[in-house]
């Protein structure tokens, strides 16, 4: 395994010490907030202005400038902090450091005009509001964009929505202020060409949500997922982001990095289920046995153990790749992990699940709700199907190796 650059295992360190002292200490805390009806808990206010404070701040965010708050690691740096924030399921919003609100920073650093910097991006890197993004719905596969229904149409100096979205995380919580939509402008063009993004405030007229989603029976207190339809939403024209028939491309360009930090922090989360494990298996006997004497245990702790260092390297290089040659040449490889990591999580989960027997299916450990998480990661962000696909035809492109025919027996 090769060493990480000196500023990410410095930076990581900082984030592990203030994360043992201050974060992990005060989880029963935030939960018991949480259960109160605090939408944000105290707890969790206060941190994150105590991190800030520290420099801990927006450190998944590569491209800030200088008046911008955060330290500017790369996608490689940023993978080791990462770990640290997916151990707890709120562990990343202390650092300003989630998902969905990274990923939209991103997009609007790189497409939106001075006027929407001013208005919708910089609340989100002080931490004073929070955002949303709105591409799947509930009638089409909205693996393909070109399904998409929702229509964005020019009326003079506005722009009229219509449509329904569903698991647009975060756009019911009390502190998201926009959305950023994707629909139709054009259905004539080419497929690739038909799709744009506009800035939607969250209290627009005609935008109704229906319903908050549970994700296999569990309801989310940090990133809600609700359904909503927008019903001749008007918005400035101005709120359009990038171009018109350019909201593919731009997806696209959101949803690498996006990829890449949701398997950082599986990761993390993966290294707690494997520490629990050790600690479950040394504790309990079953028949004259504890039970890490037993083969399946140990099978269990070691597959485990193999698989998460392999997804970890991996994961590494595509972020590495992202920082060197981009988002559209690493591809590939961010497919990979996207494939990789979410099935690895899950047969981890599993494992965990199965070692603590009946109080592995309860909320008493982070096992089933891991086990939850880890299957619908194989679904949001592109299913597993469409980056196979990816990575399938990526490969047929790429060069073989010389002299196969020398391989091969003549008949």
């Amino acid at each position: 395994m090769f060493d990480l650059p000196p500023r990410a295992l410095e930076m990581r360190d900082q984030v592990n010490a203030f994360f043992n002292a201050r974060v992990l200490p005060n989880n029963r805390l935030w939960r018991e907030q949480m259960r109160a009806g605090q939408a944000v808990p105290d707890i969790e206010r206060e941190l994150r202005e105590d991190a800030r404070e520290l420099g801990l701040w927006n450190m998944a965010l590569p491209r800030l400038t200088d008046d911008e708050p955060g330290t500017r690691l790369s996608n490689l740096e940023f993978t080791a902090v990462a770990e640290v924030l997916g151990r707890l399921e709120w562990g990343s919003r202390v650092f300003n450091c989630h998902a969905p609100d990274v990923p939209n920073m991103e997009l609007l650093q790189l497409f939106a005009t001075p006027e929407q910097r001013t208005q919708w991006l910089e609340p989100l890197l002080d931490g004073s509001s929070g955002s949303a993004f709105a591409m799947t719905e509930p009638d089409v596969a909205s693996s393909d964009p070109a399904n998409l229904q929702t229509s964005i149409v020019r009326d003079g100096d506005e722009y009229v929505i219509n449509g329904r979205k569903w698991f647009a995380s975060n756009a019911s919580h009390t502190n998201c202020e926009f959305l950023i939509v994707v629909g139709v402008t054009d259905s004539d063009a080419p497929k690739s060409k038909r799709q744009s993004m506009v800035i939607v405030p969250r209290a627009s007229q005609g935008l109704s949500f229906k319903r908050d989603l549970p994700v296999f029976d569990h309801v989310s207190p940090t990133s809600t997922h609700p359904e909503f339809s927008m019903e001749n939403v008007r918005v400035p024209a101005e709120n359009l982001l990038g171009e018109e028939g350019a909201g593919f491309a731009m997806g696209q360009a959101r949803l690498g990095p996006a990829r890449l930090h949701h398997c950082m922090r599986a990761i993390g989360e993966c290294e707690v289920l494997i520490s629990l494990m050790v600690k479950r298996s040394a504790e309990r006997s079953t028949f004259g046995k504890r039970i890490d004497e037993y083969g399946a245990t140990q099978e269990a702790i070691s597959l485990s153990r193999i698989e998460l260092d392999q997804c970890r390297l991996l994961v590494q290089q595509a972020a590495h790749l992202l920082d060197v040659v981009g988002n559209k040449v690493a591809r590939k490889q961010i497919s990979m992990i996207k494939v990789a990591v979410s099935r690895v999580y899950q047969a981890i989960a599993d494992r965990a699940i199965q070692l603590y027997g009946a109080r592995g299916v309860t909320n008493d450990t982070p096992a089933a709700r891991a086990f939850g998480k880890a299957r619908a990661f194989r679904i949001y962000d592109g299913p597993d199907e469409v980056h196979l696909q990816t990575i399938a035809r990526l490969e047929a492109g790429e060069q073989v190796l010389d002299g196969l025919e020398y391989y091969l027996d003549e008949e």
